[in-house]
């Protein structure tokens, strides 16, 4: 399993609609495809998704590190020897989602090498996750109407709501109007992405007590150290760390310093290596988790299920896993599918997919 090349291979799809929240607006999936290959021919895929305005990654820059640090570190090295792996990857600080690729289409060529689907070999607990859908900003009708979509056609019944907008009133009436329109039995929480203060985010939470939100997700920036303990402190449903967590230690700071009380888990950002030590640390300090969504495609969402499916802990909540409806096209050969509210990992070995060669030539931007 002598790893032979490491591809990364930019392509950019439109989606149908722009999605918009309180650190940005994204018109087009602009990621980069990482192609793990060995010498016995087993090749290895992952969807690596820059986030400038969150982690600092573009296109351009995951596509250099990859090309000219870490391939020639990992080149030669075999699939398996996955911890000398990262330690040379890690000599270069930053780049997650760079790495992150990296790692989870090494475990794409241990599971097609070893005849297994990787949420067995990550843990094995379940199959299947329920799903979230996430609901950028918009008006509050337009945004109960894709609600009320999402629950009629493929059976979502969770469903985590931007906010962030000043003043709060906006995405106050947008809250109640979901809880007014869904009924009690869909579950509501809600996502900042650091766009209020910690004293806006206690009164929009304020307003908000009547409805039965589940979680807070990243109200206010986690640099407002003393503000945002305060705003934990008052917080009655579980605070969730998700930007602010993109390392072991990180998670380890947010926890232990009261600015979080449960954290949210995205393989695009932590792999699947890494995503495990951050599970595990949750798990053993007694906070919750949840499985979260970088604005992923299907293939970014075939690795978030795999892992989510594997264990107990992230998968007693629902994943968001829906974002990729909102892409114009993707570049899997059997497109994912929900069905009654559940999306299930796939069965084949490794991460069971297949990239169409037509629509990567089609939708590749290095030609």
């Amino acid at each position: 399993m002598e790893i032979a090349s490491v591809e990364a291979i930019p392509y950019s799809i439109p989606y149908r609609k722009p999605l918009r929240f309180a650190s940005g607006e994204v018109t087009h999936a602009e990621h980069v495809l990482i192609r793990v290959r060995t010498r016995g021919g087993l090749v290895g895929v992952a969807d690596a998704p820059p986030r400038p305005f969150t982690y600092g990654e573009t296109q351009a820059g995951v596509i250099a590190v990859v090309e000219s640090l870490f391939a020639p570190q990992i080149v030669g090295v075999d699939a398996d020897r996955r911890d000398l792996i990262r330690q040379r990857l890690h000599r270069t600080v930053g780049n997650p989602v760079a790495k992150a690729a990296i790692d989870m289409a090494l475990w794409d060529v241990l599971g097609q090498a070893w005849s297994m689907p990787v949420h067995r070999l990550l843990g094995g607990f379940t199959d299947t996750l329920r799903v979230s859908h996430m609901l950028g900003f918009d008006t509050p009708e337009a945004m109960v109407t894709e609600a009320n979509r999402m629950r009629d056609v493929y059976g979502i019944t969770t469903f985590k709501v931007k906010v962030g907008r000043r003043p709060i009133d906006a995405d106050v009436e947008v809250v109640r109007a979901l809880r007014q329109t869904l009924g009690d039995k869909a579950e509501l929480y809600v996502d900042g992405n650091r766009g209020w203060t910690p004293s806006e985010s206690a009164r929009a939470l304020e307003q908000l007590s009547d409805v039965g939100l589940t979680l807070a997700e990243e109200l206010c920036p986690a640099d407002d150290v003393l503000g945002r303990r305060w705003l934990v402190n008052r917080c009655s449903v579980p605070f969730v760390a998700d930007e602010s967590v993109s390392t072991p230690a990180e998670v380890t700071r947010e926890l232990l310093g009261g600015s979080a009380t449960a954290i949210s888990i995205k393989t695009a950002r932590t792999g699947f290596s890494g995503s495990k030590e951050i599970l595990h640390l949750a798990t053993g300090l007694g906070v919750e988790v949840v499985m979260g969504n970088q604005i992923d495609g299907q293939l970014g969402t075939a690795c978030t299920v795999a892992f989510g499916a594997a264990h107990e802990a992230t998968s007693s909540r629902a994943g968001e896993l829906s974002n990729f409806l909102d892409m114009s096209d993707d570049l899997l050969t059997e497109p994912l599918e929900i069905i009654d509210g559940h999306l299930t990992a796939r069965t084949g070995p490794g991460l069971g997919v297949t990239v169409d060669p037509d629509k990567l030539a089609h939708y590749r931007t290095d030609n």
